[in-house]
């Protein structure tokens, strides 16, 4: 019988890393996996709409470091850096509410993902905001996956939505493919996202992104830059 595997965690330490990174004491491990899994939820609520790609979270004993990686970086930053300032703040708060440790060194990184149409995340929330926008499903997908075939380095999308389409009384789901998505090969770079349209009937998203073969050499490449 076959398996579903998420394909994130079908290539870790082969293709990817961890989204956190830490090490603790036994007595402290659920109350940091509790807390990222918690801020995480917290911030993508709270920056919907930014074109959000990752959260990754850092750890070391006195410092904590959050990477968060969006298309639109100017939307969070804001004027000045006033945005990036309120929002470490209210990190801070959250980890006080939820009785987490306050670091010495804590440290809010935002990265600039340099080729949205080929990260699965963005791809996902794109297509959210145009179902929001009550446009014709099909067309929308339809759009985007061609986008998403023009940007540099992507080899193969799939696009599924599933839900009350178009407002039908009965549930259904719409696929779309072009190119090739070879899920069962390691060194395949596959992205993938989940994604829920926020419209009065739910409509799930799921987004596949083949951006090519990753061989070992490459991989070394990457991490020595």
């Amino acid at each position: 019988m076959s398996k579903i595997v998420h394909p994130y965690a079908h290539r870790l330490i082969i293709l990817r890393d961890w989204k956190s990174r830490w090490f603790a004491d036994p007595k402290k491990y659920v109350a940091y996996l509790k807390g990222d899994v918690l801020i995480r939820q917290y911030l993508e609520k709270k920056l919907r709409g930014m074109y959000l790609s990752t959260i990754e979270i850092e750890r070391s004993r006195k410092a904590t470091r959050f990477i968060i990686r969006t298309s639109r970086p100017g939307l969070i930053i804001g004027r000045n850096g006033e945005g990036a300032t309120k929002l470490k703040e209210d990190i801070l708060k959250k980890m006080d509410k939820l009785k987490l440790p306050r670091p010495e060194d804590f440290k809010l990184e935002i990265v600039e993902v340099a080729n949205p149409e080929a990260d699965a995340a963005i791809v996902a929330y794109m297509i959210a905001e145009g179902l929001e926008k009550k446009m014709p499903y099909r067309r929308v997908i339809k759009t985007i996956i061609e986008k998403v075939m023009q940007a540099r380095g992507v080899e193969g999308a799939r696009i599924v939505l599933a839900g009350r389409l178009g407002g039908a009384d009965i549930a259904r789901s719409e696929e779309l493919k072009r190119g090739s998505i070879p899920l069962q090969t390691f060194r395949a770079d596959i992205d993938f996202k989940r994604e829920r349209a926020q419209v009065p009937y739910c409509i799930g998203i799921k987004v596949w992104i083949y951006r090519g073969k990753i061989f070992s050499a490459e991989r070394k490449k990457e991490v020595g830059n």
